[in-house]
């Protein structure tokens, strides 16, 4: 038999061992939590800077395919940080220069500017979105003010995969998103997945548009989702959890 002074200290050094693998455990479930927003938006960080190279070497096709994968990744980012309960202010810095770099650089690439115009057009956009995130707050919970990039971007994204990069269309595309995004018309927060189980269900079938279908499918889908929110924001899209 083991003396009971052995058993005794076998036994502290066992309940030991198991309380800091416990609080370990906890300390790393509690930084999955706070942090897997800030993840979501260096993923989309990652698109964004993934569609600004694919633009630059003309594989335009994989820098919409890029800027559809951002858009459900912001969807996704706002409602893993609220539901968390993770909302910090580096956590929406991170979001803004995600969305920005995504929604605001990689898009404008899109246009594929070649002269002095194309150029002014490209940067009008560009600060078209820097105007939307920096500037236009709200006093109304949950409401905008002028459109949200993410939307106008992948209603670009889809409109060049559909036609085939009609430079031209797209172009003017981007003019009238642009006058959405300035104007300080009010757009309801959609909350896609903290909603009705129809705007999940329409979420999760962009995942699979996006992921799995063509790209004349995904672009359609996400055409019709974008331009529904656009031109029926409340009407179809106002939050009603």
């Amino acid at each position: 038999h083991w003396p009971p002074r052995r058993v005794a200290g076998i036994f502290q050094s066992t309940k030991k061992l198991f309380l800091s693998e416990r609080a370990g455990r906890g300390r790393t479930l509690e930084f999955i939590r706070k942090n897997a927003a800030n993840g979501l938006s260096v993923a989309n960080l990652v698109a964004g800077l993934s569609s600004v190279l694919c633009s630059l070497n003309r594989q335009y096709h994989h820098s919409c395919w890029l800027l559809l994968v951002g858009f459900l990744l912001d969807l996704a980012d706002g409602a893993v940080a609220r539901q968390l309960d993770a909302c910090s202010a580096l956590g929406a810095k991170l979001d803004d220069f995600a969305d920005f770099t995504t929604f605001g650089l990689a898009t404008a690439l899109l246009l594929q500017p070649q002269g002095v115009l194309d150029g002014l057009l490209a940067i009008a956009y560009v600060m078209a979105v820097f105007t939307r995130l920096c500037f236009f707050s709200t006093g109304i919970p949950f409401t905008y003010r002028g459109l949200p990039c993410p939307y106008a971007s992948s209603l670009l994204a889809g409109t060049f995969l559909l036609t085939g990069g009609n430079v031209t269309l797209l172009r003017v595309t981007a003019i009238v998103m642009i006058l959405f995004m300035v104007d300080q018309g009010f757009y309801p927060h959609d909350k896609v997945l903290e909603s009705q189980l129809w705007k999940k269900v329409v979420y999760a079938g962009g995942v699979l548009a996006v992921l799995f279908s063509p790209a004349a499918v995904a672009s359609v889908y996400c055409l019709a989702w974008s331009m529904s929110y656009i031109i029926f924001p409340f009407a179809i899209w106002s939050c009603k959890a």
